[in-house]
């Protein structure tokens, strides 16, 4: 399987998290390969509250791997409208397919503009590779 590190469909948050716009109001979010791959084996997710309403920054999950325990934060503020029961139940997915079935909340917007301030792929890649 080619995965691709940098999908050009994504947006990319500072703190290694994607985001695909849905539609105008929607967006699906997960984290990067890089974060993945950072992490090594991952083996647990917290589960986000559905419906609950957040800020761009903020901690809306708790992922275990066999090194680490890392915070995943919203890369937009809104309220979370579904979680990803599969990646929760199997968090292994989200090593094997982080773009794809490894996703984890979709996201109702709350100030699209916010979106403008995510990095493309191009942006993301560079900043992962200066560390």
């Amino acid at each position: 399987m080619n995965l691709q590190k940098y999908p050009n469909d994504r947006l990319y948050y500072e703190q290694h998290e994607w985001v695909k716009q849905v539609d105008e109001k929607t967006v699906i979010v997960g984290i990067s390969y890089h974060a993945q791959d950072s992490l090594g084996d991952i083996v647990y997710i917290s589960e986000p509250e559905v419906e609950k309403e957040i800020q761009k920054g903020d901690e809306i999950a708790e992922i275990e791997s066999v090194k680490a325990v890392s915070q995943i934060y919203a890369p937009v503020s809104g309220r979370i409208v579904e979680v990803n029961k599969n990646a929760i139940d199997n968090p292994e997915i989200i090593n094997r397919d982080p773009y794809e079935e490894g996703w984890l909340v979709k996201i109702e917007l709350t100030n699209p503009s916010e979106l403008e301030e995510l990095m493309d792929a191009n942006a993301y890649r560079s900043f992962v590779e200066e560390g």
